[in-house]
């Protein structure tokens, strides 16, 4: 053993063994409990950050933890390896998106290698490989021909620059993030995936998830968005055709006051035939983003078509507007607007001067008007006389119920009552509440009223980006769509390309679009879309199941899933986790595999964070510097006072974020590892907080965590070097086996370890505390370098506690654990084969206990018991404790209460 711990040293030694032995490569095994831990894979994007760091020792703690409790683990790695990122790459460096993708992915992989990560690295994927990519495009051809694929036109944001789609986040102030040309909406070809078809049971299989956090299923909950309502019909004035308006609220059908119709809706687009301000705006309408998210931010604004409607129930005359925020692809194309009870269509109303009706109130209000009722005894004429105006003041004088009616209208004026309460200004519906109203109303409009609506929109798959997988249809002139024969697949996507961004390369190549129909032999072009790369990362968990399968998965997959535990960011909430679980649910159908959900326990880490630094230049720019090249200056309180720049210049802190490129207060690991080592790095990410809270970087730390493991090292040094090895070893066993006779402090030491080994168990095991593991862990440490005793016992008890913390830090720094266990008098070996350490029952009983004694309520002293004294015995031991005894000079004892095992309260006076 060396004298000092040399990282540098320790961690090629532990890793050669790794690979040499394949320790991490797992097979299918029906006779052993299966474990499958998952981090969500990561973009090649070049280097590994802290981010990454951090998600991927979480699940190694977890991976190496579940191997020592004999189970057979499985923990895979790959790369979700297509997108727009190696576009945008590949034009900044002038290369092919391919030649970047595959340099990063060596690069990255041999970070995570110098990790020391526990990767079975047989069962790698890339998704941009044809031999990944086939099976998703077989699958796609299948669901095609099953009905849950299909095409339509759908708006998109369209740079006419580029001449391409932007996804939303690529629009920036309206326009393109590449060309800055204003952006347009536009309707063209997209194909999609029937996800709605699975809703409500995506949604109700939430509830069998019990594994996972809570606001993700919340997220999820709310994104598919699950609504009862009634599908109402609106007659056009003038026109034999309808209108047809979804609502959860029909109880406020009767303050419907106008309607509002997207702004490419066929009664918008053939009304602007002859209006020119609605032409103007209706193309206004085709820039911008297309999000739900961006369309509630933005200002309201609409133009009046000049078509009407007619109210269902009073004819009334209803003009229909069309607003900025209705988006076509939802519902249908058109909103019953109620500005009295709904916050968006009053804001409206309110920029246009549009009506505006009270048509439900709150119970305080109900009963004022129940009490106005009876006060003038006029009947139900009285309900809408006083919303009327104010003449029933006048006339009736029913003083606070109609002053509080008035304030209630004049509140909802001003804004919305959104509420459900009690029906108002609605006839024959006056006085219901929002259930009985909904009845009445579903009875006068028809069964097929009753329409259930999900928020969720069918998965729109196509891209019109390069770096993807292609969409494996074939176009015809005779028979239109045709999905690619089984045989045909992999439709490969060319690698060795010129790329500049403007133009998929395959779109631009006749001859890789030229191919012959599969179901009539003529001449055919295939698709030049790519996938949406969620696809690619919705069934990478499956495929690792079944490396070299002839099909997307095989049986293998059936002892493999679900995942055990699944690991990434909460960012992946909605979109990726739902596809996520759609996808399985598409592959089970198909008979791959039958479990119902892919992964049972789901662990969302929480992010890095770091200090951000930035000088403010001319005109409003930033420029941000990386902490590690600004010096901070303190006071002699040790406050923050400046920060200065390598160029001795100040500048201004930002606070704490994120680590991003963006703020350039990311971390290198790979630097951190070659100063500290892979054990350091992983020792404070999992120390610093909690892994599902944010963690702050602090270099502080990670240098603190250094000196543990250098007075880890040393201690054993010491310890090993106390006595020959066979003494040691021999006098361990003996103390197992309860042969060797203890001193108090030999048992209270002993104990300690005993129940470090319980906390480290469940907190790892159970809660995923890491933190507080290692702080146990500590604890034990420093009890171990205060324990004054050379006797043979006493080094027997330090070499049991020496092997149980080798053992209890194994996950979390395995490098250096494997060089411990050696110098602990072990042959070289894989740790996680062995069995994790289990508390002592009988080391964890105590000969003795602590008792608190208090004077009329007030701690005066403690004292120590033999566990089995009784009452009369406490309470001598704590009338005779000097300390107790000085605060009862001069006063008589009135009475001893004994709380057994845990405190003695003397009563004095």
């Amino acid at each position: 053993m060396h004298e000092t711990y040399d990282p540098a040293a320790v961690e090629p030694a532990a890793q050669k063994f790794w690979n040499d032995t394949r320790a991490f490569e797992v097979k299918e095994d029906a006779g052993k409990a299966k474990f499958y831990c998952l981090s969500m894979l990561p973009y090649p994007s070049g280097a590994l950050h802290m981010g990454h760091v951090r998600n991927y020792t979480i699940g190694d703690v977890i991976s190496r933890y579940q191997r020592m409790q004999g189970k057979n683990v499985l923990q895979p790695m790959g790369w979700d390896a297509f997108g727009l990122p190696a576009e945008n790459a590949a034009i900044k460096n002038n290369t092919a998106p391919a030649k970047w993708t595959y340099a990063n992915i060596e690069h990255m992989k041999a970070q995570l290698n110098r990790m020391g990560f526990a990767y079975d690295w047989s069962r790698e994927v890339a998704t941009c490989k044809p031999e990944y990519y086939r099976w998703e495009q077989q699958m796609f051809t299948r669901l095609f021909r099953q009905g849950l694929v299909y095409r339509k036109m759908s708006v998109v944001n369209w740079d006419p620059i580029d001449q391409t789609v932007l996804a939303n986040e690529q629009v920036i102030d309206g326009r393109g993030w590449r060309s800055g040309a204003l952006v347009e909406k536009r309707e063209i070809p997209q194909w999609f995936l029937k996800i709605t078809a699975y809703a409500e049971e995506l949604l109700n299989e939430l509830d069998n998830l019990p594994g996972w956090p809570d606001a993700v299923k919340t997220m999820q909950r709310n994104w598919i968005g699950r609504s009862e309502g009634l599908q109402i019909p609106f007659d056009l004035e003038g026109s034999d055709e309808k209108l047809s308006v979804f609502t959860t609220r029909p109880d406020t059908l009767m303050g419907v006051t106008f309607v509002s119709v997207a702004a490419e809706h066929p009664i918008a687009l053939a009304a602007a035939q002859n209006n020119a301000d609605l032409a103007a705006f209706i193309e206004e309408c085709r820039h911008g983003g297309t999000a739900e998210a961006d369309l509630e931010k933005q200002e309201k604004k609409g133009v009046f078509t000049g078509v009407y409607a007619l109210h269902p129930i009073s004819g009334e005359r209803v003009p229909v507007w069309a607003a900025n925020f209705v988006l076509m692809g939802y519902g249908t194309g058109a909103v019953m607007a109620v500005p009295g009870h709904d916050e968006r269509d009053g804001e409206f109303a309110r920029a246009y001067h549009l009506p505006i009706k009270v048509v439900v109130v709150n119970q305080e209000v109900r009963d004022a008007i129940l009490e106005l009722q009876h006060d003038v005894a006029v009947g139900g004429d009285a309900m809408n006389t006083a919303l009327g105006g104010g003449a029933a003041r006048d006339v009736y004088e029913p003083g606070a119920a109609v002053q509080l009616i008035e304030e209630f209208q004049q509140r909802v004026l001003q804004g919305a009552f959104t509420e459900r309460g009690y029906l108002i200004n609605s006839g024959e519906y006056d006085g219901m509440d929002y259930d009985q109203a909904f009845a009445a109303l579903a009875a006068r409009f028809g069964a097929d009223a009753r329409k259930v609506n999900y928020r969720l929109r069918d998965w729109g798959v196509s891209r019109q980006r390069y770096w993807g997988c292609p969409i494996p249809i074939i176009y015809c002139a005779t028979c239109d769509a045709v999905p690619v024969p089984d045989e045909q697949l992999p439709v490969v996507l060319p690698e060795d390309v010129a790329f500049s961004g403007v133009q998929s390369p395959i779109k631009a190549d006749p001859e890789w679009r030229k191919c012959i129909c599969p179901q009539c032999g003529g001449p055919a072009e295939r698709e030049t879309d790519t996938f949406d790369t969620f696809m690619e990362s919705s069934w990478y968990y499956a495929r690792y199941t079944s490396p070299g399968a002839q099909a997307q998965v095989d049986e293998r997959a059936n002892y493999w899933l679900p995942v055990d535990q699944y690991i990434g960011g909460i960012e992946h909430a909605i979109l990726h986790l739902l596809y996520f679980r759609f996808y399985h649910k598409l592959l089970r159908d198909a008979g791959l595999f039958t479990a119902n959900e892919p992964a049972t326990n789901l662990l969302c880490q929480g992010m890095v964070v770091a200090e951000t630094y930035f000088r403010e230049e001319e005109g409003g720019a930033k420029t941000w510097f990386n902490p590690a090249s600004v010096q901070i200056h303190r006071d002699a309180n040790a406050r923050v006072i400046g920060a200065l720049a390598e160029d001795g210049l100040p500048v201004s802190i930002g606070g704490i974020e994120k680590m991003a490129k963006s703020k350039n207060n990311g971390v290198d690991p790979q630097s951190m590892v070659d100063t500290f080592g892979a054990d350091t790095v992983r020792l404070f990410s999992m120390f610093a907080s909690p892994p599902d809270m944010s963690l702050e970087w602090n270099e502080a730390g990670v240098e603190g965590m250094a000196r543990f493991l250098r007075r880890v090292w040393n201690q054993v040094q010491r310890h090993v070097a106390s006595a020959p090895m066979v003494e040691l070893k021999a006098n361990s066993i003996l103390l197992r086996r309860s042969e060797l006779a203890l001193t108090p402090e030999q048992k209270t030491l002993r104990r300690k370890l005993h129940e470090t080994i319980a906390k480290v168990s469940d907190d790892i095991g159970r809660r995923h505390a890491f933190n507080t593991a290692i702080a146990a862990v500590m604890e034990l440490l420093n009890a171990l370098a205060k324990f004054d005793d050379d006797s043979a016992a006493a080094r027997a008890v330090r070499h049991e506690a020496w092997e149980a913390i080798t053992l209890l830090l194994n996950p979390i720094t395995p490098h250096v654990c494997h060089a411990l266990w050696q110098a602990l008098g072990h042959a070289e070996s894989l740790i996680e084969d062995l069995r994790w350490p289990q508390a002592d029952a009988k080391a964890l009983e105590k000969d003795a206990l602590v008792l608190a004694v208090q004077v009329n309520g007030r701690l005066r002293g403690q004292i120590e018991v033999a566990v089995s004294a009784d009452k009369d015995e406490c309470e001598r031991l704590a009338l005779a404790e000097p300390a107790v005894a000085r605060f009862l000079e001069g006063q008589t004892v009135k009475k001893v209460i004994v709380v057994p095992g845990k405190i003695v309260n003397i009563v004095a006076g």
